[in-house]
């Protein structure tokens, strides 16, 4: 079941992908498109980053729909319970002895300094997943249009048919 339930994530995120890639957008802007999705999915928004992307599609027009979307598939919520705790573990680091672990009461403070412990390492760990994620989508794009360039583009007859590849 939990196989099953991999492959139809992993088939998902491939069709949206491959969707984004056979778009007229340049493979900075669907990179870019999906990283601000990556980075607005590991944030901790209820749900509401989803909103947020269709008000930037509809807003700017250099935005890849598939990619942006493709994003919630990547962080989905079999994922994101280890990006937030990732990022308790970073803001821990981060915050050094202040801490929710330094602290002995239960509290409105403790409370807090927990929020920004989280905030802060989720913040941190969600600009590391864009840049990577940005890095990783634009080598594909550029690579998978390689690809399909070599496999759909017509044979030219002639002497210099082939230096053009």
């Amino acid at each position: 079941m939990v196989r099953e339930r991999l492959a139809r994530y992993r088939d998902r995120i491939r069709r949206k992908l491959v969707a984004a890639f056979r778009e007229e957008h340049t493979p900075h802007q669907i990179a870019a498109s999906f990283a601000i999705g990556i980075f607005v999915t590991a944030l901790p928004t209820g749900g509401l980053g989803v909103g947020l992307f269709f008000v930037l599609v509809s807003l700017q027009a250099w935005i890849s729909k598939p990619a942006i979307f493709a994003s919630v598939a990547v962080l989905n919520p079999v994922v994101k319970p280890a990006v937030y705790l990732s990022s308790f573990q970073v803001g821990a680091v981060l915050l050094g002895s202040d801490s929710v672990a330094s602290r002995d009461a239960l509290s409105g403070e403790l409370a807090r300094v927990a929020i920004r412990q989280l905030v802060l390492g989720n913040v941190v760990i969600a600009v590391g997943l864009a840049v990577v994620g940005y890095v990783l989508l634009r080598y594909v794009t550029q690579l998978h249009r390689r690809r399909s360039d070599r496999f759909e583009a017509p044979a030219e007859s002639g002497i210099f048919g082939n230096l053009r590849r």
